[in-house]
């Protein structure tokens, strides 16, 4: 009897034990990002600030683990693959590429995208509402918002005819992007000129490609590689003259001409929100995707100046921001 009593203490002590440790655990957050370090700081200060809203502080009661494929396929795969070996206790990921990695290397461990174009089409959720499985985050709607560029680039040049748009067809997510920018050139009467970068040594050639090509503006897809060589690109549009539309506002802080999107930094304040619901026992299948609701004009009038161009006053009106 006195062995009985013996083992159910020792039981009982043994449980406490282990749901102390479970308490007085850190979380582990895996960081996965398909650019560098330098691109997406902004992004990684507004997720911090976001989680320490939260109550969360890094290296205290919170832990991150970063790993940037720079524009890499290969290596976002091995880093999803890494932080599954880390046991992280949930991934966050930006873009179709990084979703996609991020779920081929795991169906246990959450995981929360942020700024993917069409969740849905490429496969990442059932449906919005209802996610299902192990996934959830923030849409950026990108493809249809091509549409909605080019149309601010008519609005800009009205005798524009041809477009040259700067796209990454490796991106998982680019078939959903540039079939929907087809659609919408076609209602425009616009004739779009594809420009493919697979890889960074592909940079050359189309650059190269695009001034024979006679294009007469530029457009650039949402693409982590592609955003990796932000400046590379905003200076190739300048040097040839050519006024350029952007997926991304910091493709204007780096100098180019215009933008149309959500702000993508904010995102990531939300996705903090995710990782603590998550952290707090909800299952991402049960957290519905967020789609933004506010979408930014921006404009800088030094680009515009320096390839020689006015931008209409009807225009500039509709701008939410305007460097000068």
């Amino acid at each position: 009897m006195k062995t009985a009593w013996l083992l159910i203490l020792f039981a009982l002590l043994s449980s406490s034990f282990a749901e102390a440790q479970q308490a007085g655990k850190v979380p582990r957050i895996g960081f996965l990002d398909p650019t560098s370090r330098a691109v997406s700081k902004a992004r990684i200060e507004s997720f911090r600030q976001g989680l320490v809203k939260l109550g969360y502080k890094e290296g205290k009661n919170i832990a991150i683990d970063y790993r940037f494929a720079d524009g890499e396929s290969e290596r976002l795969n091995e880093h999803a693959a890494e932080l599954i070996r880390l046991n992280v206790d949930i991934i966050v990921t930006r873009a179709i590429p990084g979703a996609v990695a991020a779920q081929h290397a795991t169906i246990k461990t959450p995981i929360v995208f942020v700024g993917v174009a069409d969740a849905v089409a490429a496969g990442l959720v059932a449906s919005l509402a209802k996610p299902g499985g192990n996934i959830t985050g923030l849409t950026s709607l990108a493809p249809e918002l091509s549409g909605k560029r080019l149309e601010v680039l008519r609005e800009t040049f009205p005798k524009l005819a041809r477009v040259a748009v700067l796209r990454n067809p490796s991106n998982a997510g680019d078939a959903i992007t540039w079939k929907e920018t087809e659609e919408a050139a076609q209602a425009l009467g616009l004739q779009l000129h594809s420009l493919e970068v697979r890889s960074v040594k592909d940079f050359e050639n189309v650059f190269e490609s695009a001034t024979k090509a006679d294009g007469q503006a530029l457009l650039t897809l949402p693409d982590p590689l592609l955003q990796s060589h932000r400046k590379e690109i905003v200076d190739f549009a300048a040097k040839s003259r050519l006024p350029g539309i952007y997926p991304d506002p910091e493709y204007v802080a780096a100098g180019g001409l215009m933008s149309y999107a959500a702000n993508p930094v904010e995102f990531y304040a939300r996705a903090a929100s995710y990782v603590d619901r998550i952290l707090k026992g909800a299952k991402p299948a049960d957290l519905p995707v967020e789609q933004p609701t506010k979408f930014d004009l921006v404009i800088n009038l030094k680009a515009a100046k320096q390839i020689g161009l006015l931008i209409p006053q009807k225009v500039l009106a509709r701008a939410d921001r305007v460097i000068r």
